[in-house]
């Protein structure tokens, strides 16, 4: 188990080493630490509410880059509340394009008319391996027939859906936008008429009968940027069935050294670190 001062003093070493691409991880045997880090959970550009310290895309990979992170899946903060989705997930793509560590998750909104060839747009133009979703600040319920049919056409193309259960903890949360967390119940029964689904849920503290819910179902993922306390990513793990929960920071709107030094310190067996930290994240996206 790595513990703080370990990662703050080797994390200029790790960052300076040469960014892993995909086939060489696959290639080599898994080592004790993990020397690839996939965080799956990175927005990019400007937060609508307030500027954040590594809201510029060069400046959060290069914080990334320091800390050891090989690859990030990157959204777009535009996507919250911008109705040009197909310039959003344009910018996205070209500024992804540049940088190989970052791979490009598109913003859908089934509330706006054209949906549909924003996401063909995602799936054939811009080759992106999943799309994220923000139910909540687009004004729309998991129970929306639009969002079940999307997830057919995202499973139907070999694509991955992530869902942004909350982006901002509502206690601070501009007065004149309070926007709720998602409500992820009626994820359970379209999950099981969609079994080869993949969705992945951000943002989340999952806990209680609705985690033991979802945990039985079969193709749902989590992530770790929203777990709290010392053990809660152990628990977390514990709590869900193996290979079912992957590395995310939600950077650059918490640092991204908080959800490492958290993972470091936690509890964890070598193979729950190396799921956690890359293998999952291959499993779900096996074209990196």
């Amino acid at each position: 188990m790595m513990h703080r001062r370990d990662l703050l003093n080797t994390a200029l070493t790790v960052g300076a080493a040469s960014v892993l691409g995909c086939e060489s991880v696959q290639a080599a045997d898994p080592p004790a630490s993990p020397t690839a880090v996939v965080d799956t959970n990175i927005s990019l550009f400007q937060w609508p509410f307030r500027r954040l310290p590594l809201d510029d895309p060069e400046t959060l990979l290069t914080k990334l880059r320091s800390l050891g992170i090989t690859e990030a899946w990157a959204g777009s903060f535009e996507g919250l509340l911008h109705r040009d989705i197909a310039g959003v997930n344009h910018r996205l793509a070209e500024t992804c394009a540049l940088h190989p560590e970052l791979v490009p998750v598109g913003s859908v909104n089934p509330e706006l008319p054209g949906w549909e060839d924003d996401l063909q747009t995602c799936i054939d133009q811009h080759h992106m391996p999943g799309v994220r979703l923000h139910p909540n600040y687009h004004g729309y319920t998991l129970a929306d027939p639009r969002f079940s049919e999307l997830l057919k056409i995202a499973t139907s193309a070999g694509r991955f859906i992530q869902i942004a259960a909350t982006m901002e903890d509502t206690r601070t949360q501009h007065p004149m936008m309070q926007v709720a967390n998602v409500d992820l119940t009626p994820l359970l029964a379209l999950m099981r008429e969609n079994a080869a689904a993949t969705v992945q849920i951000l943002n989340d503290r999952p806990r209680g009968p609705l985690l033991e819910q979802l945990a039985q179902t079969s193709g749902v993922f989590f992530d770790t940027s929203r777990v709290d306390g010392t053990d809660g990513i152990t628990q977390l793990l514990r709590s869900v069935p193996p290979g079912r929960v992957m590395f995310g920071t939600h950077a650059p709107f918490l640092i991204p050294e908080a959800g490492l030094i958290r993972t470091y310190e936690s509890d964890l067996r070598e193979d729950e670190l190396q799921s956690l930290m890359w293998a999952t994240a291959q499993t779900v996206n096996p074209g990196c």
